[in-house]
């Protein structure tokens, strides 16, 4: 009898779960960091009294840091293969994790940047890995399916962080006596002890090689400057880094913006979790940022989760680009009604903005590399490059939000979003133009 092909069982009968399990950990544990660093903003503007604008370089420091590692990681990656790339981000993580230990006593807000670019170095390490790894995990026919599964992961990673950060961090500072510095240390004790026991799991584990490309495929591509005679990808770098700058700036702020909208917003979240059981008794609100970390936990970062699991069965019916221009309209409007400042109604259209968020990186990605044949693989690293918008848009904001108000500041998400929306407006049209030439061509075979 034919052996019964799965996920992660190859015909010969080899299986590769628990390889995968371990890959997909890696994916919930950098979509932790990154939501607990949207805590981390509101937290060091009361503990050391920095502006919105200073507090906005906790994100730079993040992104920049992918922009420095993103060639050391590959050059790691070719020379010693991805699972030293693993190992080796694992390693940069785990000691900016630990860094936060000797970096609390000090009490200066540079250490604790310098602390998050390590991180950051890690975690590029760690994506640029991870992501292939789970491709290759299995069966070809099922790779697909399971970078979808591991991107699940990640999308709970960022529903974990807020709400961790939340309990840890704004929990401890109600108590009169806590150290509000210590109170950051802890969880990054914990993640980094988790983060050391993976690298040793990935130590000892085998894991399956990729093959490298041929030498030939290699002599055949093009120059890169031949990317510059396809327009539609160059614009959808513009849009790709303007979309992470967008969502960098709606999550470092998030914070900010609800708690200065709703003051009182601390009594209505204590009134909801009053009836979500031994949940709510754990997660009860001290102060009005932990409510506003949990808002975003729960209802920001729980959207976008839910948007990414729905986003490809709406394809299904609604093509990616004219999704994406929808999703990039209504991203505009609710900004709009952030920026009017109507409490709760703003409050509301604010973390709503995720769930359209959530289809835009995948989306942009997809088609900005559509038609570019040979030059894919190229092109695909500049659309990576482009996260480094999520560097730039935060300092920006905060600069706004002091000068202005935290209400004026969501113009730039705003604009941002408008561009996108105008993107899916341009493929849309250019996708309906191709189909109507390919119609013109059938209908001229006929005649």
């Amino acid at each position: 009898m034919k052996k019964r092909i799965k996920l992660t069982r190859l015909p010969d009968g080899r299986s590769f779960l628990f390889p995968f399990a371990l890959i997909s950990s890696l994916f919930l544990m950098w979509g932790f960091a990154h939501g607990l660093l949207d805590v981390l903003d509101k937290h060091f503007q009361d503990v050391l009294h920095v502006t919105k604008a200073q507090s906005g370089f906790v994100q730079f420091s993040l992104y920049i840091g992918y922009l420095v590692m993103a060639v050391p990681a590959g050059f790691i990656i070719k020379k010693y293969g991805y699972k030293a790339g693993i190992i080796v981000g694992l390693a940069l993580f785990a000691l900016g994790a630990f860094m936060f230990y000797p970096v609390a006593k000090l009490e200066s807000f540079a250490p604790f940047l310098l602390a998050l670019f390590v991180i950051a170095c890690g975690l590029a390490c760690l994506e640029t890995s991870a992501n292939p790894y789970s491709t290759v995990l299995g069966p070809k026919e099922y790779a697909a399916r399971r970078i979808n599964i591991s991107q699940s992961f990640n999308g709970l990673g960022w529903i974990l962080g807020p709400l961790m950060g939340g309990l840890f961090i704004f929990g401890a500072s109600d108590d009169g006596t806590a150290d509000k510095f210590a109170s950051m240390v802890k969880p990054y004790m914990i993640i980094g002890s988790i983060v050391v026991a993976l690298a040793l799991v990935f130590l000892f584990i085998k894991l399956p090689e990729i093959e490298p490309e041929s030498t030939t495929e290699k002599e055949s591509d093009p120059p890169m400057n031949h990317l510059l005679k396809h327009p539609a990808f160059i614009i959808a770098v513009v849009a790709e880094f303007l979309y992470v700058a967008a969502q960098t700036g709606v999550n470092s702020f998030f914070i900010n913006y609800v708690t200065e909208a709703v003051p009182d917003l601390q009594a209505p979240v204590a009134g909801i979790m009053q009836h979500l059981g031994m949940f709510g008794e754990v997660f009860m609100p001290k102060n009005p940022e932990q409510a506003a970390s949990l808002i975003l936990a729960i209802g920001g970062m729980g959207l976008f989760w839910i948007g990414r699991l729905s986003g490809s069965y709406f394809m299904k019916y609604v093509a990616p680009q004219r999704l994406l221009m929808l999703y990039g309209a209504a991203n505009t409007i609710l900004v709009l009604l952030v920026i009017l400042g109507l409490g709760w109604t703003s409050v509301v259209s604010l973390f709503c903005t995720y769930f359209f968020m959530s289809i835009m990186f995948p989306t942009i990605f997809a088609l900005g590399l559509k038609d570019l044949g040979p030059l894919t693989k190229k092109g695909a690293s500049f659309l990576v490059m482009a996260v480094a918008g999520g560097a730039f848009c935060p300092p920006v904001m905060g600069l706004i939000g002091d000068n202005f108000g935290m209400p004026i500041a969501f113009i730039i998400p705003c604009l941002c979003f408008a561009f996108i929306a105008w993107y899916g407006v341009k493929r849309s049209s250019k996708a309906e133009l191709q189909a109507a030439k390919n119609n013109d061509v059938v209908l001229q075979y006929h005649h």
